[in-house]
Parts: structure tokens; sequence; C-alpha cells
């Protein structure tokens, strides 16, 4: 009976954890997804002014137009490319779902954020509330682990082997393990999807699985480049469990 209640708070837990995810996206997606639309159209009419009067310019209409542009890369508009290029939105699902992984799992890499005041404020309270329930996930998902470190180790113990050597092996196997899932696989999908070389996706593996999300190297960007349906969404699922993986190795 305690087996089967832990499992089912479990369950419940990962459920409530991907609810909560997904409530965020869809509210950061209705609050933010207008306001970038205007940002878009007002950085077009920029870029269209600048080609058709380049020549006449003066230098403070030049430096105003800098200025301009700065502000609207800052704010996640990048005007390049042609009209359809605007019409692409930096909070479709996919962009939001991934913005609310992040804001959980504190990594904060800063290339998308909330602009308008209710996103904003909204941010402040889904944080408040989505990191202790993140710190609650990792910390069941990583119990979970464990009890197969236990299994592993109880039938290395009827095997024979000495309990030293069993914790040695045990860790070793799921930093290997962990090593090969979370960080070497994803690396070669980040050089063909982003076509990143093989030591830049490790380096962004390990600095977003480490959370410390400088925001340099940031998947679903390239502007050139297309990406499948949810892709960072499947990202955003990668970062999750692989942080389950380091809180695991705490535990370990």
């Amino acid at each position: 009976k305690a087996m089967c209640s832990g499992k089912l708070q479990t369950a419940l837990l990962v459920a409530s954890y991907f609810v909560y995810l997904l409530v965020g996206a869809a509210v950061f997606q209705a609050l933010e997804r207008t306001a970038e639309k205007q940002e878009k159209r007002a950085a077009a009419q920029m870029k269209e002014a600048f080609l058709q009067n380049f020549t006449q310019l003066t230098v403070a209409e030049m430096e105003q137009f800098m200025a301009n542009l700065i502000e609207a890369i800052q704010n996640g508009v990048y005007p390049v490319g042609n009209e359809s290029q605007f019409e692409e939105s930096n909070w479709d699902f996919s962009n939001s779902f991934f913005f609310a992984g992040t804001v959980v799992s504190t990594i904060g890499y800063g290339t998308l954020h909330p602009k308008t005041a209710g996103g904003q404020i909204f941010c402040v309270f889904f944080a408040l509330f989505g990191i202790p329930l993140n710190i609650v996930f990792l910390h069941r998902v990583g119990k979970m682990l464990s009890l197969l470190c236990k299994k592993l180790g109880k039938f290395l113990y009827e095997k024979g082997m000495r309990k030293k050597k069993i914790k040695f092996l045990t860790l070793l196997f799921f930093l290997a393990t962990g090593i090969l899932v979370f960080l070497c696989l994803p690396s070669v999908f980040f050089q063909i999807t982003e076509g990143w070389s093989y030591s830049e996706g490790i380096y962004f593996a390990f600095i977003t699985l480490s959370t410390i999300g400088f925001g340099d190297y940031v998947v679903g960007k390239q502007s050139d480049r297309k990406y499948f349906s949810y892709y960072r969404v499947l990202v955003a699922i990668w970062i999750l469990f692989g942080l389950a993986w380091i809180a695991l190795l705490f535990n370990l």
C-alpha cells in the first residue's frame, strides 16, 4: 500500500508540474504575443525607412537608428530577412513552454523575457511558486532514480560483491550513463539541428544543466535555420530530466 501510495504521489506531482508549465506557457503567450507583434511591426517600418533614406541620413539620425536597432535586438526582435520572418513569434507555444521551463529551473538565459507589465508581474508569481515546485519535482525524480541504484546495488551484493565496490560501481554507472544520455548524445543532436560544432554542443549542454545559463548559446534562435515543431519543448524536457540526473548524483 505504501509503495502504491508513493507511486500515486509521484504521478500526481509529475502531472501537476507539467500542467503548471503548460498553464504558465499559455499565459505568457497570451500576455506577450500582441506586444511582440507591435514591436516587430515598428522594427519593420524602421528598417524600410532606413533602406529608403540611408544616403540622406545625418549623423544624429544614424545614431538614433543604431540605438533603435540595439533596443529591438535586446527585445528579441531581429529585423533581418523578408517580412515573413517578422511573422514568426518568439512567444509561440513552444518558445513559451521553453521560457517557463528556464524560469522554474532558474537557468534564465536572458535572451527571451517578458516586456509587458502583466507578463513581468505574472513572471514574478510564476517563479515564486514554480521554483519550489521544481525543487520538489527534482527531489522526487532523483529519489526514484536512487531506488534504481539500490536495486542495482542489491543485485550486485547478491552476486557476492563487496559494499564499497558496489557503491563505487553504482556511482560510476549512473555518472557514465548520465554523461552519455544528457551530455554526449544531445550534443550530437544540437550539432545537427543548430549547426554548432560538437564542442559548442557540449559547452551549451553543460552550461544549461549546471543552471549557469550565460545565454551566449540558446537553441532555436537562428533565423536562417528551420526548426521542427515543438523543438524547444523537447529541449525543455531534456533540461528538466537532466537536472533530475544531477540531483541524483548529489543524492549518491
